[in-house]
């Protein structure tokens, strides 16, 4: 577990570029709001204890038909390590900020001016490492999860194919953003991440985002092995296919694992990447791409 600390995400790397404090004009394809599952106890009003949100590859000052362009890394790439124009990723992480402080500073529920939230960033290794985050640092911590129980932080999770988890604990104090390749499912950094937050698991809430779907994430029978030793019932998320190799299902997998850990209140955006390269990015599809985020902050 790390505790960090200072600002920024990765700023002070590229010269000349800083957030606008102009007014964005969000055009409505931009972002995915996350829908929280509903739950009976305490009454569901965790949209107002908790902001998530899930970007698209459009630009957010873009409108939607004109969201388009030749290079392989779209209108709105977040990722620095994919070998884009890192002025221009920065210039979108700003937009990215802009839009998640306008949101929350224009709150109602908010009497008070709230301090600028700031993003923290991982370097993402496919391993089950969780990084509790009191205070953001400018450059990438190494971690798949990361859990803060402060206001200001905004976690974020990079994709492109692999299966952002977001977690809450239904008084919205308590909150996770998670990596979900199948590297870290297998690895159960669900489960780090749960034992980091100290929450009891039936008071936790979870968001399953937009992945590669069950129709298109071909693996080899060594994935469907690493899974069917958590339990035989994993089997139920593989489908074989005719050249031997198996069809997985990531949001099933995952479903089954918060569900075996007590965590029942699940919702899911279950929309596949590989087959909506136009709205998502897809590093299996095109190797070459840009990275989503998934967003996560206390109001």
């Amino acid at each position: 577990m790390q505790k960090t600390n200072t600002k920024g995400s990765d700023q002070s790397d590229v010269e000349g570029v800083s957030s606008t404090s102009s007014l964005l004009t969000i055009n409505d394809s931009a972002f995915e709001l996350v829908a929280w599952p509903s739950f009976d106890f305490p009454k569901n009003q965790l949209s107002e204890k908790v902001f998530a949100l899930q970007s698209t590859r459009f630009s957010p000052e873009l409108e939607k038909s004109q969201s388009t362009t030749e290079s392989p890394f779209g209108n709105f790439n977040l990722g620095l390590h994919v070998n884009d124009n890192a002025k221009q990723v920065v210039a979108n992480r700003n937009k990215l900020a802009q839009f998640i402080n306008q949101t929350l500073q224009s709150d109602p529920l908010n009497e008070n001016s709230p301090a600028e939230t700031e993003i923290q960033w991982l370097e993402q290794v496919h391993g089950n490492a969780v990084a509790e985050i009191t205070r953001v640092v400018n450059h990438p911590i190494v971690a798949d999860a990361s859990i803060t129980r402060q206001k200001n932080i905004a976690l974020a999770i990079m994709t492109a194919d692999c299966l952002p988890i977001l977690l809450s604990d239904k008084a919205g104090k308590k909150i996770a953003a998670i990596h979900g390749g199948w590297r870290p499912l297998a690895a159960n950094i669900i489960k780090e991440t749960l034992d980091t937050m100290h929450s009891k698991p039936e008071e936790v809430v979870a968001w399953l985002g937009p992945c590669i779907g069950n129709e298109a994430f071909e693996v080899g029978v060594e994935v469907k092995n690493t899974f069917i030793k958590q339990g035989d019932s994993f089997s139920t998320a593989f489908v074989k296919q005719a050249n031997g190799k198996y069809l997985a299902d990531l949001h099933q997998i995952a479903q089954m694992q918060l569900q075996s850990l007590g965590v029942i209140a699940v919702s899911m955006l279950e929309e596949c990447t590989y087959q909506n390269t136009s709205k998502y990015y897809s590093y299996r599809k095109n190797q070459v791409t840009g990275r989503m985020a998934t967003i996560i902050c206390r109001r």
